[in-house]
């Protein structure tokens, strides 16, 4: 891998200003003050949220407080998402406005997250899935449980220098190609996300970009200009390697998380 550490450590260090405000109908007295938090794109909202919801749980009527989540617009926000795919995907302006909840459970629509280490669990599983991709699992399995921990608590702490070293193995070349399989996840409004399976390379040995990646999973997408392809945030050039991407623009569960974006006013998304 062309280890590009000034670009990595660029995507890392992206962040959304997020506005977490209660929901007006769920406060027994005073509405409270909003609370601002600038929110990791690659981390998860259980992770950046712990000291929000302690905040906010005093003024909701503790009878009537369950789990605690979060929508946007009357939309509520798969927890198990990346934070920057969820605002890829849903976001408009900044701060993000979202409104936090601990009434009526959203119970089929988003899965239920008991603590940090249901994310844990999530973000290994991801992990593991990645690898199986590129290389037959066979680096995962070959970490200790020492390296899988210092991968989370690098992601917990956002500290790049602490997750890197351990993630960079999984991103080194195994075998005569780079990896076996991109590890991809396009994601739409109101659609199931789309998981394909793609070579970095054609059988005549040229390299995928990302609009092989789209002519694969969305051949109906077309030229539309009220669509957005958003990477980390980034409008990201067609022609782009997906190789060079996968190795770059991953987030920590070595994922290309993919998201289709309709264009709307005020939209904020980055240009590369």
């Amino acid at each position: 891998m062309g280890d590009d550490r000034a670009i990595l450590r660029d995507v890392w260090e992206g962040k959304i200003p997020v506005c977490f405000h209660l929901a007006q109908d769920e406060v027994i007295a005073e509405q409270p003050e909003p609370v601002y938090q600038m929110v990791p794109r690659h981390s998860y909202l259980p992770m950046v949220t712990e000291k929000i919801s302690k905040h906010f749980a005093q003024y909701v009527d503790k009878e009537k407080t369950g789990e605690m989540w979060i929508d946007f617009e009357g939309q509520p926000l798969k927890w198990h998402n990346p934070v920057g795919v969820l605002y890829d995907l849903y976001g408009i302006s900044l701060p993000w406005k979202l409104t936090v909840h601990f009434q009526d459970f959203p119970e089929e629509e988003i899965i239920h997250c008991v603590g940090r280490e249901a994310v844990e669990s999530h973000f290994m599983s991801m992990l593991k899935e990645a690898d199986a991709l590129k290389h037959r699992s066979s680096v995962i399995n070959g970490m200790q449980k020492k390296d899988h921990k210092q991968m989370w608590m690098g992601l917990v702490h956002d500290k790049f220098d602490q997750f890197w070293p351990i993630n960079k193995r999984l991103m080194e070349n195994t075998g005569d190609d780079m990896f076996r399989y991109i590890p991809f996840r396009i994601y739409q409004i109101d659609r199931p996300f789309i998981q394909q399976l793609l070579k970095p390379h054609s059988e005549e040995g040229h390299e995928h970009t990302l609009e092989d990646l789209l002519k694969l999973a969305l051949p109906d997408l077309g030229e539309s200009k009220d669509q957005k392809i958003l990477i980390q945030g980034i409008e990201v050039p067609l022609d782009t390697p997906l190789l060079w991407l996968s190795e770059h623009f991953s987030y920590p569960d070595n994922f290309l998380h993919i998201c289709v974006s309709t264009v709307r006013s005020q939209d904020t998304s980055r240009e590369w």
